[in-house]
């Protein structure tokens, strides 16, 4: 595996922002930055040996320090909405910053997308490295949170997510990538999708859990069979609406474990790419980018993760976080064509 590092600029503030290319002997690479520990490009061959990057992304750090739309970014504390920005741990009640009107999403604006992480190589990747002070947010505990990139030989990414607290804490980390497996972005309407799970979150329309586990079984949700996620995608379904497409977290499981489950199986008919994504986390949440501008529908996203709002759902998998214990979660992204 061949590793470059290079420098790629500066924040507003002055501090370095880095480029790692990660180059395995089949010339397949991905490329990471320091800056929200950030996932930035997957350049995989297609069925005739063809090289492109399959991730949308930005062409140079400038990009990523004025992207709104979390790309490739690390996510924390918090991935994805918490209910009128607060939740309660015993007897009190912590304020976060409300981001996404009364709510707060992804962190809020000390999330972890924006940050500079420390960094180091490891075998076959680099480790991202961030202390997130206690109340930062309005999140309690110090929290000491590590990020592992491990690229390999046969075109298979594992991200790995650590996290330790002083204080009791909620803590849900994800990787925001925005796949798109042609290469050329077409829209990814004609990928073929299947997620093996036949329950959703039904949410409201500020994307909220109701708390309800709905069925997937005759609905434009169910892709326990593959097929194209435009089969359905423009389906008149009040939830496709509100999201302005699929924006919605599947049930891998209901408690937490650490047993590696497939979450998906992207392809694109196309290019003959194929990804496979298993993860140790509950859920995954699948968004297919329709607030995305000026191209809504032109990546996808498979976000693993607990499950949206947990603080507020005591029948949700639980990720709060005690002192002493140990915050473990892989997710692994396998390429094929």
């Amino acid at each position: 595996m061949n590793t470059a590092i290079t420098h790629w600029g500066y924040t507003p503030s002055g501090e370095s922002i880095y480029l790692f290319r990660l180059t395995n002997a089949s010339g397949a690479s991905i490329e990471l930055t320091n800056l929200g520990a950030s996932w930035v490009s997957a350049h995989m061959p297609d069925k005739h040996g063809i090289f492109e990057n399959i991730l949308l992304g930005y062409d140079n750090a400038e990009g990523y320090i004025k992207d709104t739309y979390y790309m490739g970014a690390t996510i924390g504390r918090f991935a994805n909405r918490i209910y009128q920005a607060s939740f309660s741990i015993k007897d009190t009640t912590y304020q976060l910053e409300k981001n996404d009107g009364e709510n707060t999403n992804h962190g809020g604006a000390s999330g972890f997308h924006k940050k500079i992480w420390q960094w180091e190589q490891i075998d076959s990747g680099i480790r991202f490295i961030l202390h997130s002070p206690d109340m930062e947010g309005g999140y309690p505990g110090n929290v000491h949170v590590k990020i592992e990139y491990q690229f390999t030989e046969t075109n298979e990414l594992t991200i790995s997510y650590y996290g330790i607290t002083d204080r009791p804490t909620y803590l849900n980390l994800t990787n925001h990538a925005y796949f798109n497996l042609s290469g050329d972005k077409r829209k990814i309407t004609e990928h073929q999708l299947m997620i093996p799970v036949t329950r959703i979150l039904e949410t409201t329309s500020q994307f909220i859990p109701t708390g309800h586990m709905q069925d997937v079984k005759d609905s434009p949700f169910d892709f326990t069979i593959s097929h194209s996620i435009g089969m359905h995608l423009y389906d008149d379904d009040e939830q496709l609406h509100w999201n302005k497409g699929y924006n919605h977290c599947y049930i891998l499981k209901e408690e937490s474990s650490d047993t590696l489950l497939t979450a998906a199986v992207l392809s694109d008919p196309f290019s003959g790419r194929k990804l496979t994504v298993r993860t140790d986390l509950p859920g995954v949440l699948l968004y297919t980018s329709g607030y995305l501008t000026p191209t809504p529908d032109i990546g996808v996203c498979l976000e693993t993760q607990y499950f949206p709002d947990t603080p507020s759902h005591p029948h949700f998998p639980s990720c709060l976080l005690m002192p002493g214990e140990e915050y473990l979660h892989r997710s692994i992204y396998t390429f094929e064509r």
